[in-house]
């Protein structure tokens, strides 16, 4: 079924072939019986069985969603005479785009045909609408986001512990933010001087927090200060919660935004960056005042979101800057959203039991748990959200190990693997441009580390127990 629905995503770029007068229709023509076939062969011999879905088929479809549709999303890629990619790096940037990374293989975008350019936008597009509705209401049933942090908190739909019919209802409810943001994104775009390709291209990879565009020189082609304070304000957006927006929407109360500790510690990590990038800026003497605060404020919430848009190459920066960037982008948006990372929550979480642990120090015998929104966080959240950090270093220097195994120098090597399992895009030394040049070993690597950063690392290594297998 995914598959199938999947294949109908190849028709939009079909008519934007026709519109443009592109000769590559008969390319998403192709891609689009391919992906409708396998998706029929598998389906056909089991549309009869009418079982109850239970937690290990949502592990499942979860995994399925982004390795399968990436596999088969590399189709047009591939086949097109422009770029001409060859299958690894076709593979690299269908799972850039659907796990809204936004790390690329292609150069000379601006002379890409506008068909393969809203292709690649829209990958990116899909692949968020995928993270929020799964975030918010798969992955808490789970046990493995850190959603189930909010589902005793959230009115109507989002309240079920069982993958039941009214997960529809909630992810209607979804679509229609997600949507909406987009809309009034591209009409953003639009009237502070973007192309309107462009606006509806760029409003798909902001909201998604992808990073993906359709120039080489990302948001810095338009050069407009205008642009940048709508993307950056339509990033920090698309970072928050969205069962959060959920929240707001269906009480009609924008202090939620507030009130949230998730959000407000969100909102004091972006401000604080922005300050120390903007000064460091300045009294480095990389730029004056007024671009200090243009370009840090923007690289900053662009990086620490995980959407990875540029207007400058920020790798160029004293040296300090890149690196406290890349850093902030462990930390990511907040969970439930379409951004990437370690999320917020997690963050919160654990500061809070470093600080409980300090006082057990002074305290043995202290009782002192751990709270959230006034809400007792139980242990089993708690050492889920430990188990989560821990697999996520261990991976991450897993992923820094191999590519230097690969021949990468160490700040590539360690740049390379930030960018893709935080979901970032884009990175330092050789991945500071675009990602072509590394050897085919390196971008197997990188996209794993992209799925297993988009699947919150735990759904995915589940897999691969023998006990998930048994009955």
């Amino acid at each position: 079924m995914l598959l199938m629905i999947f294949s109908l995503t190849m028709l939009p770029p079909i008519l934007v072939a026709v519109l443009y007068g592109e000769n590559t229709s008969s390319t998403f023509a192709i891609a689009f019986g391919i992906t409708l076939a396998v998706g029929l062969a598998f389906w056909l011999p089991s549309k009869q069985v009418n079982a109850d879905m239970r937690t290990r088929d949502g592990f499942l479809i979860t995994v399925c969603f982004w390795l399968v549709l990436s596999t088969f999303g590399a189709l047009p890629l591939m086949l097109a005479e422009a770029p001409n990619l060859s299958f690894i790096n076709a593979l690299f940037e269908s799972v850039s785009g659907l796990t809204t990374t936004g790390a690329t293989v292609i150069s000379g975008l601006d002379d890409l045909p506008k068909s393969i350019l809203y292709y690649r936008q829209q990958l990116q597009w899909l692949g968020g609408i995928g993270i929020v509705v799964i975030a918010v209401a798969i992955l808490p049933m789970l046990g493995v986001g850190g959603m189930q942090l909010y589902r005793t908190e959230t009115p109507g739909p989002m309240k079920d512990s069982k993958l039941t019919p009214r997960i529809r209802e909630t992810a209607n409810v979804l679509f229609k933010i997600y949507l909406g943001l987009t809309a009034v994104c591209a009409l953003a775009y639009w009237m502070a001087g973007m192309s309107g390709f462009d606006a509806i291209s760029h409003s798909f990879s902001t909201v998604s927090i992808g990073g993906f565009s359709t120039h080489d020189a990302s948001i810095g082609f338009f050069d407009s200060s205008a642009i940048m304070a709508i993307c950056a304000f339509f990033m920090v957006i698309s970072g928050i919660n969205f069962a959060l927006h959920f929240h707001v929407w269906h009480d009609r109360k924008i202090s939620h935004y507030w009130s949230d500790p998730e959000a407000r510690m969100y909102i004091y990590l972006l401000l604080g960056g922005v300050s120390i990038t903007c000064l460091y800026l300045y009294y480095s003497g990389t730029y004056g005042w007024s671009e200090s605060l243009r370009q840090g404020g923007f690289h900053l919430i662009s990086i620490m979101t995980t959407t990875g848009f540029t207007t400058d190459n920020f790798s160029a920066w004293p040296t300090f800057l890149p690196f406290f960037l890349i850093f902030l982008s462990f930390f990511g948006a907040c969970a439930g959203s379409t951004g990437g990372g370690i999320k917020i929550g997690r963050m919160l979480i654990l500061g809070q039991q470093c600080i409980r642990e300090i006082y057990r120090l002074v305290h043995p015998n202290a009782l002192l748990p751990i709270k959230i929104h006034n809400r007792r966080i139980p242990s089993r959240v708690a050492d889920a959200i430990w188990a989560f950090f821990g697999a996520y270093l261990a991976i991450f220097y897993l992923m820094v190990l191999l590519l230097l195994a690969s021949g990468l120098d160490y700040v590539t090597a360690w740049s390379a693997t930030a960018a893709s399992l935080n979901n970032l895009g884009p990175g330092l030394g050789e991945v500071a441009i675009n990602f072509a040049d590394l050897n085919s070993f390196a971008k197997w690597v990188l996209c794993w580390g992209m799925l297993l950063g988009r699947l919150e690392i735990f759904t995915l290594l589940v897999l691969f127990t023998p006990t998930f297998w048994r009955n």
